[in-house]
């Protein structure tokens, strides 16, 4: 007689009928979520706390939620620098920027000594929100890199200079777990895990949680993992559902009570190059950014 087949998920629940994609406020499963007041202003700015916004997977949300988390962040008062450090420059075009028509990027920065930092920052639509772009001459610094001193610290030691001008930096690493990414780990304070409501997506942050380690044991042992946001959540699909249940039960508090649900609000935001907070301002993607923003303050 053979064994049986080992069940990935239960059926425990059953989808809501008429549950809308956009989301109505329904509570993932999991555990309720918590009151996280609005926080206060802030007598003066900086020294600015590092997030890595990191996930080798690919298209987990980890652009759009650098974008709207910064935006949702300055709404509060928070003065926020993000930083492009994909060589795909996803960040820079969601915020309006042609990459290909940049004359100096992080990339200058990284690796020529006469390129100061306060020649590459731009303002972006947002007030109190700043941009390091990039575009695909950054792939080449991987390879540079790779022959220096102090590899691994090299933006650090680029964004060491402007850390008193700012409350945030978030940097938008690119979908893997190379040279680039270490930098981003090695000179932040935090992870923050953009994780999609879906199998394989759940099984890839074992992956990032080694990688963390290694960092922590061998480049910045003050790396934290800030939290894990559930991302691309549909409240209509058991498997996102159960998704979500298993998240919570293997990382706990870790897990954000934010949480982005899909909607054709994001794409939209990408083409207009606004943050959701400022094209859609009372859509229920913004007011999830929001509460995103409210819970980082508070952590």
């Amino acid at each position: 007689m053979s064994n049986p087949r080992p069940v990935l998920w239960s059926a425990t629940d059953t989808p809501e009928p008429g549950a809308a994609a956009e989301g109505t406020g329904t509570v993932p499963p999991g555990r309720p979520k918590r009151h996280v007041p609005v926080p206060g202003p802030l007598d003066g700015h900086g020294p600015a706390t590092v997030l890595a916004m990191c996930n080798q997977k690919g298209g987990v949300g980890k652009t759009t939620s650098t974008i709207n988390l910064g935006a949702a962040l300055a709404e509060y008062g928070r003065r926020v620098l993000l930083v492009d450090f994909d060589p795909q420059g996803a960040l820079s075009v969601g915020l309006g920027v042609q990459p290909h028509q940049l004359d100096t990027t992080i990339y200058n920065l990284i690796m020529e000594r006469n390129v100061g930092i306060d020649d590459v920052i731009r303002p972006t639509t947002v007030e109190g929100m700043d941009l390091l772009p990039s575009n695909i001459d950054l792939s080449a610094a991987e390879v540079q890199l790779v022959t220096e001193v102090g590899r691994e610290q090299a933006l650090g030691r680029t964004i060491n200079p402007v850390l008193d001008r700012y409350d945030y930096v978030l940097v938008d690493c690119q979908p893997s777990l190379g040279l680039l990414t270490v930098n981003a780990l090695a000179c932040a304070d935090g992870v923050l895990i953009p994780l999609e409501c879906e199998f394989f997506s759940l099984r890839g942050v074992a992956l990032l949680m080694d990688t963390i380690e290694k960092v922590q044991d061998r480049l910045n042992p003050k790396l934290e993992i800030t939290g894990i946001l559930a991302t691309m959540y549909d409240p209509r699909t058991l498997h996102t559902r159960e998704v979500m249940t298993r998240v919570v039960e293997a990382f706990g508090e870790l897990v954000f009570d934010a949480v982005i649900n899909r909607t054709v609000r994001f794409p939209e935001t990408t083409v207009v190059g606004e943050p959701i907070t400022r094209w859609a301002s009372k859509s229920a993607g913004a007011e999830a950014y929001r509460a995103l923003a409210r819970e980082v303050i508070a952590r």
